[in-house]
């Protein structure tokens, strides 16, 4: 499932070719075919994400809401527009530009008391300027769940995924099962500030990299890593290998439901 960065990524880049400008927008393979009517020939004034919730606002209080989910996909290209292939959920086309939607958890049309319903059922997004870390902070607090699967809760931080939340562990020395509340106010601010900084480098970069300059393959003489997710990382998807810091083997596990990593010696 795509992380918080994507979906920024993603807003930003539909804002770049559409925002502005009247849309026809259509369903191809009919499953969006309502919303597509309600929506078609409308302005679009803005996009915006919200954790890993994408949101398109038209003209007259109405927005467009997509949840890429697990399989959920976005292909653009310049004018003319090509014929569907595939299930096509939801086709954008502008004045030079198109977008196809497939496979998506979520695509549907929302009025603002809705998108507002939607919104209080997130945590704080880093990614976002207007968000507070403070309720997260104090929801954490008060919870004996690991800290790795709050981190995970969309309810307690929007957008982070479980890249980021392996990889923030690590840089913090913190163990993944550590109860929330353990963790003090201070240690709240410090992972917080580390996740924002990693996911808005992820955003500029386009590819999840958390690895300080002193461990890149070029500083540590080793071979880049070889992953279908790409970036330079210290514990995801590296079971078994040594830990770029102290050669400890990374171990796997399962919690939350989720594949877990962590290095059993700096994180202790």
């Amino acid at each position: 499932m795509p992380e918080g960065h994507t979906i920024h990524r993603l807003a930003s880049r539909h804002r770049q070719l559409f925002a502005g400008r009247r849309l026809a927008v259509a369903s191809p393979q009919g499953r969006f075919a309502a919303g597509a009517s309600a929506v078609t020939g409308r302005l679009l004034r803005d996009t915006e994400a919200y954790g890993k919730h994408l949101l398109h606002h038209f003209e007259g209080d109405l927005s467009v809401h997509v949840h890429l989910g697990l399989y959920g996909k976005f292909a653009d290209g310049e004018l003319p527009v090509p014929d569907p292939v595939g299930q096509v959920r939801m086709r954008v086309t502008g004045d030079t530009h198109w977008l196809d939607l497939r496979g998506p958890t979520a695509c549907e049309v929302l009025d603002p008391e809705q998108i507002d319903r939607l919104r209080s059922r997130l945590g704080a997004d880093p990614l976002r300027d207007d968000a507070d870390p403070g309720p997260s902070g104090a929801k954490i607090r008060v919870s004996t769940k690991p800290i790795f699967a709050l981190l995970l809760d969309q309810s307690t931080v929007a957008g982070c995924g479980l890249i980021y939340a392996n990889e923030v562990l690590f840089r913090a020395g913190l163990a993944p099962t550590t109860p929330g509340r353990l963790i003090g106010p201070e240690q709240w601010d410090e992972l917080w500030a580390d996740l924002r900084a990693l996911m808005k480098e992820g955003v500029a970069r386009g590819r999840i990299d958390t690895v300080h300059t002193e461990h890149t393959p070029e500083a540590m003489h080793r071979a880049p890593r070889v992953d279908r997710h790409g970036g330079e990382v210290y514990v995801y998807r590296r079971p078994g290998q040594p830990c770029l810091i102290c050669g400890t083997a990374v171990a796997m596990g399962p919690l939350a439901g989720r594949n877990l990593y962590w290095c059993p010696a700096c994180q202790s």
